[in-house]
């Protein structure tokens, strides 16, 4: 095996009823891990609407344990194979959570590491969902993708903006980049985006409960600081590339730390990060968790890497035949 192997985790806004259900099935591997996330979790997992899924404090425990159950599998079916280690880890917002974990940064995967993590973001997603509102309790932000170039999404923010929080947050590709903030200037954005075909953008909202990655979330920051005040992050031989820097983690626990508390109130640098692990020698990636989107991004930024997903039974089996031939 000559190629390098590089693991992308799906983020929040992946999500979709119905998720986890046939790798449960399938795979004695993610099988233990939805049992560990429990009944609840496998239930949002497994039975949850859509509707029920936008809420951010099910969201982010429901992805987060597909994310590890399908790396789970994935592991389980690649080990016969006799692969060399992954080349490098990263995860799309949320999705760097299950990196985290699958590398060791919460400890050992399959010795609490998983449920280390899930607490974590059980925190997270409660804090993010508290930092979303206005003082009454009524929802704050929305997000919209914006298809077409950074700079005309960035353009186009400026114009949107007014007195309001819209920041340009997720940098996805060179054709996407996602927008967030009070939903008045995301309506704004996407109204004017449709009206003057000419500034090249093209907005398509996103199924979330809040504005992530822009400042509004700096409460729900100071206060996931205080959660990981406690927790170790031990080293890991898998490097995680990480959304605030696009380059990997560092080792030492505290600078990582840091970047975690950053990363819920700044962008997301993904193009960025495809690139650096590309740099770094990858020459595949794999996709886990629900959805595919993290694929068709890998193409678009490095359309020379073979790209697959794992979120079921058939995908699993496509990945590790894509990975035979590779």
């Amino acid at each position: 095996m000559t190629k390098r192997i590089a693991v992308v985790f799906a983020g929040q806004g992946a999500q979709k009823p119905g998720m986890g259900s046939g790798l449960y099935e399938a795979s004695e591997a993610a099988r233990a891990v939805f049992d560990l996330a429990g009944d609840g979790v496998k239930g949002d997992c497994f039975k949850a609407d859509a509707e029920r899924l936008k809420q951010t404090e099910v969201t982010q425990p429901a992805v987060y344990t597909m994310d590890c159950a399908a790396y789970a599998a994935l592991c389980e079916a690649l080990g016969p194979l006799g692969l060399e280690p992954f080349a490098a880890f990263a995860g799309f917002s949320l999705g760097e959570y299950a990196a985290l974990a699958a590398a060791g940064r919460f400890g050992d995967f399959r010795g609490g590491g998983f449920e280390a993590g899930l607490a974590l973001v059980r925190t997270r997603s409660l804090l993010m969902k508290e930092a979303g509102r206005w003082p009454d309790g009524r929802p704050r932000g929305a997000m919209a993708a914006g298809m077409g170039t950074p700079e005309a999404v960035c353009a186009l923010v400026e114009k949107a903006r007014g007195a309001d929080v819209l920041e340009a947050v997720n940098f996805n590709s060179p054709q996407q980049t996602v927008v967030a903030g009070d939903a008045e200037a995301v309506e704004r954005f996407s109204a004017m985006a449709k009206e003057d075909r000419a500034l090249g953008v093209k907005a398509i909202p996103l199924p979330v409960s809040g504005a992530f990655h822009s400042p509004i979330m700096a409460p729900a920051a100071e206060g996931l600081a205080e959660a990981l005040a406690g927790i170790d992050l031990p080293e890991s031989e898998v490097p995680v590339y990480l959304n605030v820097t696009g380059e990997a983690a560092p080792a030492d626990g505290a600078a990582l730390k840091e970047l975690m508390v950053r990363q819920i109130k700044s962008p997301v640098q993904w193009q960025r990060t495809i690139e650096n692990i590309v740099a770094a020698g990858a020459e595949a990636f794999i996709e886990v968790g629900p959805g595919k989107t993290l694929t068709g991004l890998v193409k678009k930024i490095a359309p020379g890497a073979a790209a697959c997903h794992v979120e079921d039974a058939e995908s699993l089996a496509c990945a590790v035949e894509t990975i035979r031939t590779l």
